[in-house]
């Protein structure tokens, strides 16, 4: 389940599907700004998080990063390929981040990352202006 970026074939399958998942929330918030969409093979690989991701007949579905601080898991992405939308691949891949007090953000304006963090117990704590118009929502779970 953790993905070893330091395999060629398994990096570029993460990059493919966080491309082709941040593009439809590109298209959510109205804003195609969002870093890891115009990430390289090169700056994924240099990232310090941990990711762990899922697999089905056709290939890597899903993936979650995140980061340690202290006992809290500071989630930077969550990630779904169009294919496997509404399959419960996102539950799943919460489900297998380690115990512990949780962080996230997501685009004010995409409702169903919203509503997923919401049905599963996180709560708003702020938002903040990313560019014109574009704001991030903050959540956090006890």
């Amino acid at each position: 389940m953790i993905l070893d970026l330091s395999d060629d074939a398994v990096l570029h399958e993460l990059w493919t599907v966080q491309r082709l998942a941040y593009a439809v929330e590109a298209e959510l918030i109205g804003f195609d700004g969002i870093p890891p969409l115009h990430e390289t093979l090169e700056e994924l690989r240099a990232t310090e998080e941990v990711f762990l991701g899922l697999h089905d007949d056709e290939g890597l579905v899903g993936a979650v990063s995140y980061r340690l601080d202290g006992s809290t898991v500071d989630i930077h992405r969550l990630v779904v390929h169009p294919r496997a939308f509404r399959r419960g691949i996102a539950s799943k891949l919460l489900d297998a981040l380690p115990p512990g007090p949780q962080i996230v953000s997501t685009g004010t304006k995409n409702e169903p990352a919203l509503k997923l963090y919401r049905k599963r117990g996180f709560v708003e704590t702020g938002t903040r202006e990313v560019g014109p118009g574009v704001s991030l929502t903050d959540l956090a779970k006890p």
